[in-house]
């Protein structure tokens, strides 16, 4: 399973974040504003504008607007171009009507920083680039050449020194809005593509638990009657020693009926999921965790003991999808970069449980330390990761799929590395690579023992 690819067929492009009606309805709100404006400076406050162009300017914008509602339906999702020449549209419309009323001795020239921050917030960065770069360009065009205000004849103008600040202010909030708006949304959409891995991961595993239990249940509900049909068929072939044509018919269904009960029996090997199985002994859960990667060339060591003060009995816990696919993240994660050898160590006391996975490898990177946990959605420069973690294929979710699932259980991780990572040679301890320990209230995930777990459901 590649989950880079799932994701990518799964989460729509782009543009297509940006609704058309969304666009629609900030366009009017805006083409309100303008005209509410344009007719407070008029009336109000008698300035002289030249109302006929500030119409028309106020006028194409109407005329897109109702253009766009009568040709596309309103759920209709723009591409990355439509949404940019939209953005782009608004951005020149309000350049004209700021560059009529006065330029940036107009206070409404803040609203130039909206298209940017829409586009920020929806594209690419090289669309925000542009947008931001073109913003910045009629910006400083107004700053030199617009239409001034007038009022009983006498133009408005600004302070050459509050006009160059305004500009100024104007240039930086294009720059930090950009940058600010397109990061908050890059993390946004890392973590919901992170959460899409993670439910996806989930309900593979869920996927296969329930698999298990049908066959198992399977296996269970014909074995009666397999046996019932084994028992006819040897009585018949006793019954039938002087009829050898019709006794070779009743060793043919003794045999197919042995044949279907070795196949269920090998089925059912595979997972028992009924009453009896939800939970498990600790090392049982934790081997098969690991089990898929106990056949690579990495020796994989388990250490189950109490802690000091504990009762000696292993303890019984959940086999829960979570626990298991959380679980199995981090062994492969020890294996795919420990040098030979990867160490779980499980102690309980009687309120809580503690796991260490640790490997020999070189330990976490001091760089990406402190950002383990959170989804690492890069994709690889080169082959040299690839040749270090042969076993790996998908988007760096590993850690961040465990730490989810393994939280939903009540767990609590943290992430080290055993010693220091530029020891010599001979100062190498053995266990020198990366540690991540995860600590549950034994409550939480601990089974009862000795219990009664009522009746298995049939199944529907």
């Amino acid at each position: 399973m590649k989950p880079a690819t799932q994701i990518d067929d799964l989460r729509p492009e782009r543009g297509n974040w940006l609704r058309l009606q969304t666009l629609v309805m900030l366009r009017w709100m805006a083409i309100g504003g303008q005209l509410v404006a344009i007719g407070v400076a008029s009336r109000v406050y008698d300035i002289d504008l030249p109302l006929g162009l500030c119409l028309m300017a106020v006028g194409v914008a109407v005329i897109a607007n109702l253009i766009l509602v009568a040709v596309y339906p309103a759920n209709k999702r723009m591409s990355e171009t439509e949404a940019l020449l939209a953005l782009l549209f608004d951005l020149t419309q309000l350049t004209f009507l700021l560059f009529l009323t006065g330029g940036l001795s107009n206070p409404f020239a803040l609203l130039i920083l909206a298209p940017v921050t829409v586009c920020a917030s929806t594209l690419r960065l090289r669309a925000t680039v542009f947008l931001a770069a073109l913003a910045i360009g009629f910006v400083s065009i107004l700053a030199v050449l617009a239409v001034p205000m007038q009022i009983g004849g006498a133009p408005i103008r600004m302070p050459p020194l509050i006009g160059f600040g305004f500009w100024l202010s104007l240039v930086i909030g294009i720059v930090f809005l950009g940058i600010y708006a397109h990061r908050v949304a890059e993390e946004k959409r890392s973590m919901s593509d992170a959460l899409l891995a993670t439910q996806m991961a989930l309900a593979r595993e869920q996927k296969l638990t329930d698999l298990g239990g049908v066959v198992a249940a399977a296996a269970h509900e014909l074995g009666t009657p397999l046996a019932t049909i084994k028992m006819v068929s040897t009585e018949m072939l006793d019954e039938l020693k002087d009829r050898p044509e019709l006794a070779e018919d009743a060793r043919l269904i003794r045999e197919q009926a042995d044949r279907c009960r070795d196949i269920l029996r090998s089925m059912g090997k595979a997972g028992k999921n009924d009453l009896h199985m939800r939970s498990a002994p600790l090392s049982a859960v934790l081997r098969e965790a690991a089990e898929p990667h106990l056949a690579r060339d990495k020796q994989v060591s388990f250490e189950v003991e109490p802690l000091a003060g504990a009762g000696s009995g292993e303890p019984l816990i959940l086999r829960a999808p979570e626990l298991i696919h959380g679980l199995r993240n981090l062994v492969q994660n020890a294996v795919d970069f420990a040098h030979s050898r990867v160490w779980v160590d499980a102690r309980w006391s009687d309120a809580s449980l503690i796991l260490r996975i640790i490997d020999d490898g070189d330990g976490f990177s001091p760089q990406v330390l402190g950002r383990i946990g959170d989804p690492f959605l890069r994709a690889r420069r080169d082959d040299a990761g690839s040749r270090k973690r042969p076993g790996y294929e998908g988007m760096g979710l590993g850690l961040f799929i465990a730490k989810t699932l393994l939280e939903r259980t009540g767990a609590e991780l943290s992430f080290a590395n055993s010693s220091d990572p530029f020891p010599g040679s001979a100062e190498r301890p053995e266990r020198s690579g990366a540690i991540v320990e995860v600590v549950w209230p034994l409550a939480r995930i601990g089974a009862e023992s000795g219990q009664p777990l009522g009746e298995n459901q049939p199944l529907a």
